[in-house]
């Protein structure tokens, strides 16, 4: 094989193996809500876990609030225990009543759920690390395909960013979007799939936990291990181009 087939495929290796790393960063730069397991259903319950990057280069994030559409009435919110962190749950009186499918009027509900970081901690700064938080939540209503939870993230040099904007028809992603979940059908039997009660979303919970963690570890491993390998590929196809080159190099001043 002559030195130029190895030094283009060398070439490519190290870009696939470089694009990799760059786009698992590139991915995970905003705030998103994301579902490990069952999608919740319309009408029913489910988890949902906000995994929170830190962008800014000499501050780290202090504090995470999600705000819960007054138009959801979501009436039973529970935010998971993060150790480090201190949760907060807010429930607001509506500003008017929202009927649900079976007729009940809800007058209240959960607007907020924040998480503020404890002395000696915060997600450090620069763009290495995120954390997640949890919230059980429900009954979703059954009105929209999509929910959205806009976001404030705040830093600890006094910075807020609002993660807010919903993303338009076309489907172009916004410069700060709001992190959204799609919900699913409800099933034949008319109960809201995912989980049908609010007791047996909280029993799901511990495991879509431990699940989310171990999915979100080999998923981070994964990436850098591609990453590695397309680098070492063509790190080593370049020095095997080189030796050809100078055996190549060695042979014609023999031959002279």
């Amino acid at each position: 094989m002559s030195k130029h087939v190895f030094k283009r495929a060398g070439f490519l290796a190290a870009t696939v193996g470089i694009a990799g790393l760059l786009s698992a960063g590139i991915a995970s730069a905003h705030v998103t809500a994301n579902v490990y397991g069952p999608q919740p259903s319309k009408g029913g319950y489910g988890s949902i876990f906000f995994r929170v990057p830190n962008e800014e280069k000499d501050a780290g994030t202090t504090k995470v609030e999600i705000t819960l559409k007054p138009e959801y009435a979501l009436s039973s919110v529970r935010a998971k225990p993060l150790p480090g962190w201190k949760a907060e749950v807010v429930k607001s009186k509506l500003p008017a009543p929202v009927t649900t499918e079976s007729g009940t009027q809800i007058t209240e509900a959960v607007t907020k759920v924040s998480w503020t970081a404890e002395p000696g901690n915060k997600i450090a700064a620069g763009s290495t690390e995120f954390q997640e938080f949890q919230i059980s939540a429900g009954k979703f209503p059954t009105n929209v395909d999509t929910i959205e939870f806009p976001a404030t993230q705040t830093y600890e040099n006094g910075k807020v960013v609002e993660w807010n904007q919903p993303t338009p028809a076309s489907g172009e992603e916004p410069e700060h979007p709001a992190p959204t979940v799609k919900l699913a059908e409800k099933s034949a039997d008319g109960h809201g799939g995912g989980h049908g009660t609010d007791s047996k979303a909280t029993s799901e919970d511990a495991h879509a936990s431990s699940s989310s963690d171990n999915t979100a570890r080999w998923l981070g491993g994964a990436g850098l291990v591609v990453g590695a390998l397309g680098l070492g590929v063509g790190a080593g196809a370049t020095l095997r181009a080189r030796r050809a080159t100078a055996v190549t190099g060695k042979s014609d001043t023999e031959g002279k």
